[in-house]
């Protein structure tokens, strides 16, 4: 038997409850258990608590895209991994497969890399899926080139504090907004050229400035609603616009947009493992050996922000509900 974490029913933090459940076996022959040693709290967490799993499971569901632990057993055919190593990866948590707010999961060896030996097990949880979101909209949809200007749109958030890092690991020149004063202070350590305090200054008007009236090369919009069409003012023409939420026609219109021809693409790491895409998600797990040794190296931070013990997952979800988060939330499953 394991702990879980579950939620039989959607609702409030309040669903998430402590239960005994059957320890998962390997049922493939490339397949890891990993004894869990921490789990990555994110926004699809709390979405997925309030309205419900993404794919049909009878539940209980256990939630957690973002694990870290250490291989307990192998299946017969693995070759990447052996029992014993320290692994973190993007897999789960959205109702087909088991999460990890749990001690145990199964997960394919090809979907997993070794995680950073300079960060705790806390830190590796949280990177996942922040990394991959990152990576996959500034490389791969925005196709982002050295000497580009960015913007990151809530730089000091979860997505933002690591796409601030990977645009300026190749060299872009990067604008971002935050709230106040201290987290201002925070992305400037990270690397921000121009930072824009929100509450009080215009974006549009002081992007452009930045830009001598062009706009940046790249928009990365990590907030929605009004914030994806805001982006869309800065950008100049021709250039790319990358969202991870669904535009929303009620607050705007992409009639500006169309005029100056941007270029705009949707960015969801989670399509791989809900369309069971197995090569791309093999691919997320390249990103994360790269990103790992970039961490390593001391050039990639992630931002644990606060950690909570397995057992207090609804207080961790209450935290991140109430929004204002400077980089990541972890829970603690075992020390």
């Amino acid at each position: 038997m394991m702990n879980a974490i579950v939620f039989d029913n959607p609702g409030k933090p309040e669903v998430l409850t402590s239960r005994d459940l059957p320890k998962p076996t390997i049922q493939k022959n490339t397949e890891l258990l990993v004894r869990l040693k921490a789990a990555g709290v994110n926004p699809i967490d709390i979405k997925l608590r309030q309205k419900g799993t993404l794919t049909p499971n009878p539940g209980p569901h256990i939630l957690g895209c973002d694990g870290a632990g250490i291989v307990e057993a192998v299946g017969t055919d693995v070759t990447l991994f052996k029992v014993g190593d320290e692994v973190y990866f993007c897999h789960g948590g959205l109702g087909g497969q088991t999460g990890n707010y749990a001690e145990y999961t199964v997960v394919d060896e090809r979907f997993v890399a070794l995680k950073p030996t300079s960060l705790s097990f806390a830190e590796a949880a949280a990177a996942p899926l922040v990394l991959i979101t990152a990576w996959e909209s500034l490389y791969d949809r925005a196709r982002l080139q050295a000497g580009a200007k960015v913007l990151v749109q809530a730089g000091a958030g979860g997505v933002g504090h690591v796409a601030i890092q990977l645009a300026k690991l190749q060299n872009a020149e990067v604008c971002t907004t935050v709230s106040s004063a201290q987290k201002a202070e925070f992305v400037k350590s990270l690397g921000a050229d121009f930072v824009i305090i929100y509450p009080e200054t215009d974006v549009v008007k002081s992007v452009l400035e930045w830009t001598q009236g062009e706009g940046v090369d790249i928009g990365f919009d990590t907030i929605g609603a009004q914030t994806f069409y805001q982006t869309c003012s800065c950008v100049k023409i021709y250039g790319d616009v990358v969202t991870i939420l669904e535009p929303d026609p009620s607050v705007g219109n992409l009639k500006d947009a169309r005029m100056r021809n941007l270029r705009i693409s949707l960015e969801l790491m989670l399509t791989p493992m809900l369309k069971n895409l197995v090569e791309e998600q093999i691919q997320q797990a390249k990103i994360l050996q790269q990103c790992a040794r970039w961490i390593d190296q001391g050039l990639l931070k992630i931002n644990l922000n606060k950690t909570y013990p397995l057992a207090e997952a609804s207080a961790a979800h209450q935290e991140l509900e109430s929004g204002g988060m400077v980089g990541k939330l972890a829970l603690i499953i075992s020390e």
